[in-house]
């Protein structure tokens, strides 16, 4: 089995203050309001991607229909990408500064199977595949499933 230095989802984002999320926000063009900076807030704090459940559960003061608007407003302009991690539920976290969310700035997730969190690991990109000829590739999704370390320790102990 091949072995290699895992960089997990560690966002940048941790410190950042309420004038950072608004240049932010800012500079994907999306408005600042008080709903999407406190989405914005709780995906940067994130150790891993976030579900529309997540965020409802973190944030008790905002309805579900109001995070997956400002969900789907990020996602179009590209403060966070989506990731099919094969649960049935979607998974978002933030877009680095410099992602313009296009196929060959795609990176490869994996997901824990023991404790159902999703991994980005960012510095691992999808591998580059060709497609037989018509066929026009739009979108890459690659996830990896196993055990995060985390859930591997528990088990051994």
């Amino acid at each position: 089995m091949q072995s290699f230095a895992i960089a997990y989802y560690t966002p940048n984002f941790v410190t950042m203050k309420r004038e950072e999320l608004e240049q932010l926000l800012l500079k994907r063009h999306v408005q600042p309001t008080a709903v999407r900076l406190m989405v914005l807030k709780a995906l940067s704090e994130a150790t891993q991607s976030l579900s529309l459940l997540d965020l409802d559960n973190l944030l008790d003061t905002v309805d579900k229909s109001s995070i997956f608007r400002t969900l789907t407003l990020f996602h179009a302009h590209r403060v966070v990408h989506g990731i099919d991690d094969g649960t049935g539920s979607f998974k978002y976290a933030l877009c680095d500064a410099d992602c313009d969310c296009e196929l060959d700035g795609e990176h490869t997730h994996f997901h824990c199977t023991e404790c159902n969190r999703t991994f980005c690991f960012k510095h691992i990109p999808t591998p580059l595949i060709s497609l037989p000829k018509g066929f026009q590739l739009t979108s890459v999704n690659y996830v990896v499933t196993g055990i995060c370390p985390q859930c591997a320790a528990k088990k051994k102990s």
